[in-house]
């Protein structure tokens, strides 16, 4: 959407081999992160190896561990691997509530400008980073704007105490403390910056702050207490023009915007190659699928910090397996650290299908880090 911008601060999004310059915003607009990206590009002369326009559409098992990639022309090419690196913010997730709306309703993945909804009362379901950004869009032209939440959520701003967020949490408060004390400095620092937050009239979490995804937001409380968003529980069921909430109570809408997450797909792979049952994906590592040799997913985690720097660790890993510089544990040893990491992963953070791909920063990239010291050959 036109107002986005980057939730995690410059100096922990970029790549350690190209930094972003100097004159970049702590906070860019999404236009400024697609010019690093294609400064990127440019300078190590990327866009030679890059074919634009053309679709994946099928990607299949071939002889020799190979793997046979069908583009949208016609065309099928064999690779001895394949990356996939489709990410997982494409497929929009909407509830199926009980009963019929008659308004307008789309997920924020089709949200683009708050022009459409002038004079509009519009419900925001969810209360993710993309909910609270279009919820503050909309107060400026619309008529009113509620927001749904079933379980609410701990809202951190971007700064904490005249620092960007992250600088607080990588590297002091992630690399040095364990979870628990990582959460009491992490709460601390937040109230010290905007106080309690159920005083501007958002309810109290009911999970544990750091046990989600957190929602990163400036404003959002300033307009909550405000009375520019108005806060409602869940939503019971829908009534044509009304909607009903679980705490009895039914307000009017002409349109609802499901915030509401992101379903992992791979379309292009036949239906049970991929195990993604309830938003899951056994890979090792999030990255190595024990029985599929030569198939590779970059990009395919939540962490609590920026995605890029994770990325970079997992290419630099994924080039050392196919150099032949690294090599991966035997099947049974990958399998089993999987499920290990399925019940840590349970036992961190809120089970739900928006967190099966959460890592956390810094111990995820000592992870990968152990990888290239453990199994590298000598």
């Amino acid at each position: 959407y036109r107002s986005l911008h980057i939730i995690s601060s410059k100096w922990n999004m970029q790549y350690s081999d190209f930094p972003m310059p100097e004159d970049f915003p702590d906070y860019g607009h999404h236009s400024d992160v697609l010019r690093y990206f294609e400064s990127y590009i440019d300078h190590f002369e990327l866009r030679q190896h890059i074919t634009f326009n053309t679709e994946v559409v099928k990607i299949a098992p071939a002889a020799n561990r190979k793997w046979d990639v069908t583009l949208s022309t016609g065309e099928t090419r064999r690779y001895d691997a394949v990356v996939i690196a489709n990410g997982h913010h494409w497929q929009p997730q909407i509830p199926d509530f009980p009963g019929n709306f008659n308004g307008q309703t789309l997920h924020s993945h089709h949200y683009k400008t708050a022009d459409r909804f002038e004079n509009k009362r519009v419900l925001i379901v969810g209360i993710g980073n993309s909910a609270c950004d279009i919820a503050i869009d909309l107060c400026r032209i619309a008529k009113s704007v509620h927001l749904s939440t079933r379980r609410s959520a701990h809202i951190v701003p971007k700064y904490l105490l005249g620092r960007p967020t992250d600088q607080w949490t990588h590297p002091l408060l992630e690399r040095f403390l364990p979870i628990p004390l990582r959460r009491q400095a992490f709460r601390l620092l937040t109230f010290l910056t905007v106080g309690n937050q159920e005083r501007y009239g958002l309810p109290r979490p009911k999970q544990k702050m750091m046990q989600e995804h957190p929602t990163l937001n400036q404003e959002f409380l300033a307009y909550v207490g405000h009375g520019r968003v108005k806060i409602k529980p869940n939503i019971r069921k829908l009534q044509g023009d009304f909607v009903e909430f679980e705490d009895n109570t039914s307000e009017p809408f002409d349109a609802i915007i499901y915030g509401t997450g992101y379903q992992i797909s791979f379309p292009f792979f036949d239906p049970g190659l991929i195990d993604v049952t309830g938003n899951r994906v056994h890979l090792y590592r999030k990255v190595i699928h024990p029985d599929l040799p030569n198939l590779y997913f970059l990009g395919l985690i939540q962490p609590l910090g920026a995605i890029m720097p994770l990325a970079e660790q997992q290419s630099k890993w994924i080039a050392g397996l196919l150099s032949g510089s690294i090599y991966l544990p035997p099947i049974p040893v990958m399998k089993k650290s999987i499920e290990a990491d399925r019940r840590k992963l349970e036992k961190r953070y809120v089970n739900s299908p928006r967190h099966t791909i959460q890592v956390d920063f810094w111990s995820y990239f000592q992870e990968i880090e152990r990888e290239f010291r453990k199994y590298r050959r000598k």
